[in-house]
């Protein structure tokens, strides 16, 4: 298993993601393509110490992006991950 800091890269801030933190309690973590629901369960864990109830995931593919030449070229493939924390936990982005 990878040490959590390399599970989870990033947090997403996006008007849709705010929106779920404030409201369902959910947080949107950009996340290492091959990592599985346990892995980034228990990343979340131990970074910021809350408790995970709920682990969702989505691949996401790379876009196409023009060069200048004839062929195109792709940016890489992700993963996103939403998280539900339990009652009473937050993750304070500050």
């Amino acid at each position: 298993m990878k040490p959590a800091h390399q599970i989870i890269d990033t947090i997403l801030l996006t008007e849709k993601g705010t929106a779920m933190m404030e409201g369902l309690n959910q947080y949107v973590f950009k996340c290492h393509p091959d990592a599985n629901k346990q892995e980034i369960k228990t990343a979340v864990q131990t970074l910021f110490k809350v408790d995970v109830v709920n682990v969702r995931t989505m691949n996401r593919k790379g876009k196409k992006k023009r060069e200048r030449r004839p062929n195109y070229g792709l940016t890489a493939a992700w993963k996103r991950a939403v998280v539900t924390l339990a009652d009473g936990n937050t993750i304070d982005l500050t």
